[in-house]
This record gives C-alpha cells, structure tokens and sequence, in this order.
C-alpha cells in the first residue's frame, strides 16, 4: 500500500544549477579580492616568507583534518555532520593573506572531496560552496578595518570572517536541498541550523583561545596538542556514550510503541517506520510468510514516503540465506564481505543490508531487514548488527502477541471445531442486519438441528461426532448463498443468516438446505443418514432484536422436531407453552413455600397373585388461576429456575412420611419417587437422602428412585458417583421407561440398579403388536437374567396382564389396577380392593382387580 505523494526528488544533476553561480562566484570574488589587496600585507604580519608558507601548509593540514573529524546527523535523504573547522579557519584568516585563505580552504576541500569519494556533483558543489564562501569572506575582511595584535576588535574581524563562511554555506546547502527535494526539505535543514550555528560560535571562541596562545608563545603548540588530544579522546568516549544512550532510548520508545500498537493492527506501521529511523536507513522492510489462514506479508517503509510500500530492495538471496541459516546476514562495505553476496546487492542497486530472523522459540516466522544507510559516504558498520538483532527480537515478541491478541479475537467470536462463527459473532450480525435492513426485504434465521447425533456420539465416538458436525458446516458453507452468514450456535445447531423477500423464500431456502445435508455421509467403510430439523424466522415480522430471534427460532426447530425431518416456520402459538411455564416460576415458589403441592400414589401390584408391593410418588399441582398444571411443565420450570431440589425433597419428604405412617397391611409401605437427569449429577443427594432416612425411620430399602433411561444413559459417567453412593445407602435404584432411548441392553449389565420399567407404549401395544410384544419379552427375560426386577407400566386390559404373566413379567402399574390416589383415597382403595385370604399362620390381603 502506497502511501500519499511524497516531494519530488531530482537527480543529483540538478545540483549544477545551484553549483554554476557558486563557481561564477567565487571566480568574481576572488578576483576582486586579488585586484584590491595587491599587497601582501599580512606576509609582514608576524613571520616571514619562508615561514608564511609553512604555515600555509600546516594549515591545510589542520583543514584537512579537521573536515574529516566530523559528527553526522541525518536529514532526510542527506547526511551532514558538524565539524571544528572554524578553529583552525580563525587561524588561516588571522596569520594568512585573504586570497590564500581562499586558496587553502579551496584545497583542504578538494581533498576532502577525493578523500571521502563524493559524486561528481556533490563534490563539485562542495569545493564550489567553499571558494565562494571563502572569496566573500576575503571581502569582507578586506573591508574591515585592519586586524592589530590580538584584542577584542579582532575577535570581532575574525568572527564576522567566519560567520560569512558559515551562513554562505548554509544558504547554498538549503538551496540545493531545496532545488533537489523540495520546499519541505529545505525548510527542515533551516530549521535544524541553529544548533550548528551555535556550535561555529563556540568554535570561533576556541580558535582565538588557540591564536592567543600562539601569538604568545609557540611553545604554547606542545600544550595544544596535548588538551587536544585529551579532548579528542573525551570526546570519542563521551559520543560513544551519547550513542548507545540515544539507541536504548530509541529502543525503549520503538518497545513500548510496538507493545501499544500490536493491539489495534498498526504495528507494521508504528514499528517499520521507527526502525527505518533508528537504523537511519534508506528501506526497512517486514517479511512473513504465509502461515495458517494469515496471507503473506512484504511492507516497506521508505524515507521519502509517509505510508508503507508492498516493494522490497533486499536480493532475494540475502533473505534466503537468513532464514535457512537462522542468523542475521549483513553485508556490505564495512560488513560481512562475502562474494557471492555482492553480485546480488550490486545487481539490486545496494550498497548494504542486513537482514535479521524473526524467531519464535526455533521457528523462523520471518525477517526483517534495512537497506541503505542514508548519505552517500556512510554505511551499516558492524556495531549496527547487534543493536538490529535487538530490534529484530522485540519485534518477533510484538508479532507473536499480535498473532495471538489476533487469534484470541477469532476464537472469541469463531467455534473452534468447524471454524465458523460462533452465537456471540452471529448475535452481533444479526444486530447489525436488523439496523440496516433494506425496504421490502427480511432478514431470514435458519436454525439447523442436528437429529441423531447424540446417538452417533454414543455409537462410534465423539470423534465420529465431530465428523458429522464438521461435514454439515462443510455443506451448509458451500451450499448456501455467497451473501449468508453461517454459524454454529449451539452443540448441534447451525445458524444461517441472510437477506430474502419474504418469509416463504425463507422456507424454501431452508428446504433446499436440509436437502443438501441429507445425502449420506460416508466415514470410512460406515454411511450414515444425517437428518435436520429446520427452525425460521424472519425479521421484522417475528422479533425486532437478536435476543427475541434466537428464542424464537430456537422454539420453532424444538416444534420441527416433534415431526421428524420437517422445517417449521415461527408462530406464536409455539411461544405460548414456554410462556405459560416461564410464568409459573414465581406461582411455583410460592407453592413450595406453602405446601401446596400435594402428593399421588399409584399402586404398584404382583401380576400372579396382585399383591400390593408399593406405590410411586407423583406430585401434582391445582394452580389457583389455571387449574391442574401438567407435572411436565412445572417439573421443566423447576429444572430451569433452580427449584427442582425443593420439588424433589417436597415429593420425597411426603413418600417417607406416608411410607412410615402406613398401617394397611401390617407393615412398611414401599414407595417409588422419580428422580430428574440433573438430581444424578449432585453430589450432596445421596447425603441428604440419609439423612432423610433416618429423620422418618424409614428402612432404605423402602425407597426406590427411578430414573429416565435418558438421565442414566446419557453416554457420560457423570450420573455414575450419585447413583453408585445411593446404591451404598441402600436405597433401590429403578430404570424408569426403558426402551424409549437408544440404549442396548448391555447397558444394564454396567449400571448399579436394581429394577427396570418397561415403557407403557410398548406394553399397550403388546396384545396388537408383535414387534412391542418381543420386545417387553426381550427386556423381561434379559433383566431376569442380570437378577433385574421388572415392572410393567400401563397395564390397562384383562389381556395385556395375560401376556405379561405369561413371558414372567413379575410387577405391574396401571389403570387396571388403580389410577394415582390421594393418600387417603389410597388406604381406602386398599380396604376395598383388598380380600382376606387364609394360610396357615395369618390372613394375606390379596388385591381383586378393578373393572
């Protein structure tokens, strides 16, 4: 991505326009100056001729070298430096002749030029600049009043000298700069010469410091060059100081701001354009690889422009070596001098690189790399590799956070096993389509329910049941339309979300659909039928937010479930059951709190010979406002409100008390209550239930709890602890309405109960059924075997009681014998029903059956 336009940038050519004046110039001004001071007056000044040339040439040394002592900064696309070469300049214009000034500053400057292997132009305008500024500067001092001794007043020439060389020289470079890269350009090197203007005037002190000295005495030159020395030698330790502060600091700022930006996706950004600075190169570049669903990355950042680039100058071999070596490659003139390098920078138009690895423990996640040290004369030295190893290692952890700060946010919002959007993500598209909703269009919910995958969980595996969601995801991502949104917002339900017309093209879509998911899936040498059951809904018409949506839908695929395979549009007759029972938990609360629950028995009988053998608890409830409540809808909102372990000890407190207090029959009742799946999974129960025991004085093995097929077998071990600890209470477990799940027999030979239920619609349909007939024959026969009681549930007819003694069914509940009963409906049915029979010892109460 490119950023906006950046300045222009000429070539280095255009420098002549601004090099040809100064040459014209400093022509003119050296000539006038040779016309108007034709006497060497300055030869007679302190020295001789012999002398005055020596001097000369020491001078030009001192230039010399002190152009080549310089401390560099960067501006842009240039490098410049501050030097001390007013110091020995004070001098020149102090013990030389104005029109030799020029000459050696000219020729100190030409050497420096071949010394320092400048372009052709660069070099060109450097002399240029310098004999201009120096002839102007001659001019000046020759219009001055003649310097005598060493006082203030020529303090006062020879800075005005000076500072003629100083500001000549800083208009030329700002309009070179300005000529080459733009207004912008230019105004930054004016903006930053203040510092060096300062610096020059310090200079200037210290060069009439020096000419005092020397006009004092010449032995003054052996202290000179020993302060000299130690200046220098403070001053190389004091800079390498300054610049290992200066990087930390960058560092730490580069750190933090890679730590701030890895969170919103500016990193490459923030992080790109701060390394290019510290680096003060030319390129720095990011490269990452393709990895996992993140696409590969190249991005630039370059001097000249403010936004990232998608080019690269590093050769490509040089970022091959680096990640298969694992280690930072640099080359370059003051570098790793490695020939088959080279060819390549050289072919690439580079003067040097370095390429660091981005490591995560041994992994290389990619690289990144600078290019180019600004300046022409400058280049990557190698203390510059360990501090870009540093920046290349924060760099790899800020990367790393972001890709997990990044894969953090997918999982949040996407199910991590089909790899689609997740309830959360699905709410907050929904929202957002409900609010920019089009005139004349809906915005259609599909809600996909999974039929049977309990029972492949069950069969082959959770794994196979990972499979068979993975492949619906799979089939509803490319079957529906490019515009729908599909997620996963439950176990086994999928939701798709999309724009139609209306609500029967809604339907219709969910039919084709449900179409697609039917056909068979093939897992290895196994192929299952996978069914659905299709819930929809549409906005506006069925719900303005995403909360009453999802309910709605929800109810309406509970509704298409009732009717296998079939797709059911919302209507708000379904919403009325869930409403009535969502108001019958506060009218439930206060019912438990007031007792006004009551209590029911059904009798419990032996098929050959009806004797009573116990009853089972069942608790029903007469609402003030709405009559008889079904046990179903308040035992399902006593599970949803947290009330169902009052309702369950309310049931179980009354069985004992009745089971205690009963005196037909000469002894002990025993008695059946009904346990929910969720009972099974607490783990206090079985404690409570003894402690109940003992407080009514009931024998353990009076109380039977029976429990759903689906709460025992729920293909988990979590119902196992509770029921094997009320095994150890004593008490006597029950499978009630066996057969209605998918479980095998087998499953009983596992489970610690003691008696199965056979389900009332497979002993109704016994005397018209054979297949219900062979299988309550099946069930009975097997429990017997695993030492299993049975008893049958809805005995209604004369018949059925034949068929089941005749396949050795033992216990039977039923209308034929006796609907539910108050308790003391109970005692009296049991008087009535009840008739002596003698035996040897005492009279048994045999029960004759009800018409």
């Amino acid at each position: 991505m490119a950023g906006r336009q950046s300045s222009p940038r000429r070539s280095a050519e255009h420098a002549w326009f601004i090099t040809g004046p100064l040459a014209i110039l400093a022509v003119i001004w050296s000539t006038a100056l040779g016309i108007l001071d034709v006497a060497p007056e300055a030869e007679s000044r302190v020295v001789g001729p012999v002398a005055y040339w020596l001097i000369a040439l020491v001078l030009t040394v001192a230039m010399v070298v002190t152009e080549g002592s310089m401390f560099h900064f960067v501006i842009r696309r240039q490098a410049f430096g501050v030097t001390i070469t007013e110091i020995p300049l004070v001098l020149v214009m102090y013990f030389l002749h104005p029109l030799t000034v020029v000459l050696v500053f000219t020729l100190a400057s030409v050497i420096t030029q071949v010394r320092r292997k400048f372009g052709t132009a660069k070099a060109y305008f450097n002399v240029a600049k310098t004999a201009a500024a120096t002839s102007l500067a001659g001019l000046v001092l020759h219009a001055l009043p003649e310097m005598d001794g060493v006082g203030p007043r020529t303090w006062g020439i020879l800075a005005a000298g000076v500072s003629t060389i100083t500001l000549v020289t800083l208009a030329a470079v700002i309009g070179v700069i300005t000529l080459m890269q733009g207004s912008q350009a230019g105004w930054e090197v004016a903006r930053t010469a203040a510092p060096n203007l300062l610096v020059a005037m310090a200079n200037v002190a210290l060069g009439l410091i020096v000419l005092i000295a020397l006009v004092t005495t010449w032995w003054s030159l052996l202290l000179l060059a020993v302060l000299a020395g130690g200046l220098a030698l403070l001053g190389r330790s004091y800079a390498h100081f300054f610049r290992q502060h200066r990087t930390l600091a960058d560092i730490y700022d580069l750190t933090r701001a890679m730590t701030r930006s890895g969170q919103d996706g500016t990193l490459a950004d923030v992080m790109l354009g701060r390394v290019r600075a510290l680096m003060q190169a030319e390129y720095a570049t990011l490269w990452l690889p393709a990895q996992g669903r993140h696409p590969e990355v190249l991005l630039t950042a370059r001097i000249d422009d403010p936004g990232l680039l998608d080019i690269d100058r590093t050769p490509p071999v040089v970022r091959a070596r680096a990640q298969q070596e694992k280690q930072t490659i640099a080359v370059g003139k003051r570098l790793e001098d490695d020939e088959k390098m080279r060819p390549a920078l050289r072919a690439a138009g580079v003067k040097d690189v370095i390429v660091a690895p981005l490591r995560s423990g041994q992994a290389v996640i990619g690289t990144l790399e600078v290019v180019n040290r600004l300046g022409d004369t400058t280049h990557f030295v190698p203390g510059d590799v360990p501090i870009f190893e540093t920046i290349a290692a924060h760099a790899a952890v800020a990367l790393e956070n972001s890709r997990l700060v990044d894969r953090l946010r997918h999982d949040a919002y996407h199910d991590g096993l089909v790899n689609l959007p997740n309830r959360r993500r699905m709410t907050e598209a929904m929202e957002e389509a409900v609010r920019v909703r089009a005139p004349g269009e809906v915005v259609a919910m599909l809600l996909f329910d999974v039929d049977g995958l309990r029972q492949v969980n069950e069969t082959l595996g959770h794994a196979a049941g990972d499979k068979v969601l993975t492949e619906v995801a799979s089939r509803l991502r490319s079957s529906a339309p490019a515009a729908a949104l599909v997620g996963r917002v439950g176990g086994d339900e999928f939701l798709v979300m999309l724009r139609v017309e209306n609500a029967e093209t809604a339907t219709e879509l969910a039919a084709e659909l449900r179409e697609q998911i039917q056909d068979q899936m093939v897992f290895g040498t196994l192929v299952l039928d996978v069914d659905t059951a299709v819930g929809v809904v549409v906005h506006p018409d069925h719900g303005n937010d995403p909360e009453t949506l999802l309910r709605r839908v929800d109810l309406a695929a509970t509704a298409a479930k009732s009717t296998p395979g079939s797709i059911q549009l919302f209507n708000p007759a379904l919403e009325s059951r869930s409403m009535h029972r969502l108001g019958l938990a506060g009218d439930l609360r206060r019912a438990l709190d007031n007792n006004e629950l009551e209590v029911y028995f059904q009798p419990k009988v032996t098929l050959d010979d009806r004797r009573l053998v116990g009853v089972e608890c069942l608790a029903r409830w007469e609402h003030p406002a709405h009559g008889p409540v079904s046990p179903e809808d308040f035992v399902a909102v006593a599970e949803h409100t947290g009330q169902l372990e009052r309702l369950t000890e309310a049931v179980l407190r009354e069985g004992l008390r009745r089971s205690r207090d009963w005196t037909a029959g000469g002894g002990a009742l025993a008695v059946s209550v009904n346990l929910s799946a969720r009972t099974l999974i607490d783990q206090h129960f079985p404690d409570r239930v003894q402690e109940l025991l003992t407080e009514y004085g009931v024998a353990p093995e009076l109380l039977t709890f029976e429990i759903k097929e689906a709460g025992v077998l729920d293909g988990t071990n979590r119902p196992m602890p509770t029921l094997r600890r009320l095994r150890e209470v004593g008490v006597r477990l029950s499978v009630d309405d066996f057969g209605t799940g998918y479980s095998s027999l087998s499953y009983l030979r596992r489970l610690p109960v003691d008696e199965v239920k056979v389900d009332r619609s497979f002993v109704q349909g016994m005397a018209t059924d054979p297949v219900d007939l062979a299988i309550v024959n099946a069930v009975v026969t097997l429990s017997q075997q695993f030492g299993l009681s049975v008893v049958a549930e809805g005995v209604e007819s004369e018949l059925t009681l034949e068929l089941l003694q005749d396949i050795g069914c033992q216990i039977g509940q039923g209308f034929l014998f006796s609907r539910p009963l108050p308790y003391e409906r109970l005692e009296a049915w049991f008087g009535a029903q009840a008739e002596p029979e003698t035996s040897s010892s005492h009279d048994v109460r045999r029960l004759r059956a009800v018409p």
